[in-house]
């Protein structure tokens, strides 16, 4: 009954939101007399944030309109290139007039961003996704909202969430493609590559695999201690809920988004909380340029999305719970995952040496599962200073991170025009 309490209680209140949003810019706007009353801003900067803190919060747009890719302004389309139940493909195509500037575009590496299906949108991912256009072609995964997803589409698990990295690798073509999986992914991303290995198909090019949970095990952090504090039972009797019948998905078992927000300002209530006093007292004292961040932050941070039930639950016992990646005991679909069994593609693992929520070293732990790897094609790059978004968003992805993914992809895409690895065969 929370989620339709929460519901209930939101459209109570929508009005009010509503009103406060529209006095905050009746008080603001320079065509109002309202704007000239003493105490005006002071006003509307109190609306403002009331608004900003009960206003539901939609999925952001990427709204990457262009880029510069080889000296030149590059428009962007977006396309859904596969579209599934829970996930759509989707292709940052560019174009260009310029002959030569299509023909340099048309040779860069292929790229598949594999978005975390973990609360936010994979807008999140904004600035990994613009940065990678410089020079790659890119594909990413677009997770939907669990309370959009009819209950005819059936469940969705983790092994499914598996078979779909599957499905868009082969969609896309393994043999000239590189995979970038950030965060929670990182461990699907892997039983996917392994799995495909074992059964002797051919593996991508390279994957990175960025700030993820590989062996939860390594400097555990507050996400992993909540994970393994409580049994399964606790998360399934405390944070699913049914969707309602208000929603295309009403009746699906799911972890509401808005619980999954109030759990991340939970981590960090403070700093929330100061965060919104500084929006308050940047709009009072007219400082717009401030101001504009904090919206921009928060629009993207607020929109959250929720999780399938038995995805989220699987997640929980399998990576977290019982280990079973790093343990060697993972079966999906009643198939072993065995990342030794890699061999044909290059690993770069990233991790952020402050990071709060994959901790460190539990993302490289990749690195003692991948043995059949040759050194040589394995890199680890540690973000001196970097945050867990630090090392995929930021002034520190876009000048110290980016150019050693962008150099490890290139250098693999080279190598694999001179030399082919053998993927690995079953016997039989």
């Amino acid at each position: 009954m929370l989620y339709q309490w929460h519901e209930f209680n939101r459209t109570l209140m929508n009005p009010l939101i509503a009103w406060s949003g529209a006095a905050a810019q009746l008080l603001t706007s320079r065509d109002s007399w309202l704007s000239h009353l003493p105490g005006a801003q002071r006003v509307a900067a109190g609306y403002e944030l009331f608004y900003r803190l009960g206003k539901e919060y939609e999925k952001p747009a990427f709204a990457i309109p262009s880029v510069t890719a080889h000296g030149h302004e590059t428009p962007i389309s977006e396309q859904v290139a596969l579209a599934k139940p829970f996930c759509n493909l989707v292709r940052f195509k560019r174009f260009s007039d310029d002959v030569q500037t299509l023909a340099e575009l048309k040779d860069d590496p292929t790229v598949l961003v594999v978005a975390p299906l973990s609360g936010h949108h994979a807008t999140l991912l904004r600035d990994t996704v613009r940065t990678l256009l410089q020079d790659h072609k890119v594909y990413v995964t677009d997770w939907i909202d669990a309370r959009m997803v009819p209950l005819d589409q059936g469940d969705f698990r983790l092994d499914d969430y598996v078979a779909y990295v599957q499905e868009f690798i082969r969609h896309i073509g393994a043999e000239k493609l590189h995979v970038i999986s950030v965060c929670q992914p990182t461990v699907p991303v892997l039983a996917a590559v392994s799995l495909m290995a074992s059964r002797g198909e051919t593996t991508p090019l390279s994957m990175t695999m960025m700030g993820g949970p590989i062996d939860p095990r390594r400097s555990p952090t507050k996400v992993n201690d909540l994970a393994t504090t409580q049994p399964l039972s606790w998360f399934e009797h405390n944070v699913i809920h049914e969707v309602p019948r208000s929603y295309p998905g009403g009746g699906r078992l799911v972890y509401p988004g808005f619980l999954q927000h109030a759990g991340f300002v939970a981590m960090n209530p403070s700093r929330h909380l100061q965060s919104h006093w500084d929006f308050y007292e940047n709009l009072r004292k007219g400082d717009l340029d401030d101001a504009e961040a904090h919206r921009k932050f928060y629009d993207e941070y607020n929109a959250v999305l929720d999780m399938p039930a038995p995805y989220y639950l699987d997640t929980i016992r399998t990576v977290f719970q019982e280990h079973l990646l790093p343990r060697g005991l993972w079966d999906v679909d009643g198939e072993r995952v065995k990342p030794q069994d890699i061999r044909s593609s290059a690993l770069l693992t990233i991790e952020g040496e402050l990071d709060d929520i994959s901790g460190l070293g539990q993302t490289e732990a990749a690195h003692d599962l991948c043995t059949g790897i040759p050194a040589a094609r394995r890199q680890k790059i540690v973000a001196q200073g970097a945050g867990h978004y630090g090392i995929f968003s930021g002034r520190r992805w876009r000048e110290k991170i980016y150019p050693q993914v962008r150099d490890f992809i290139r250098q693999n895409e080279a190598a694999a025009t001179s030399t082919k690895v053998t993927p690995l065969r079953r016997n039989g």
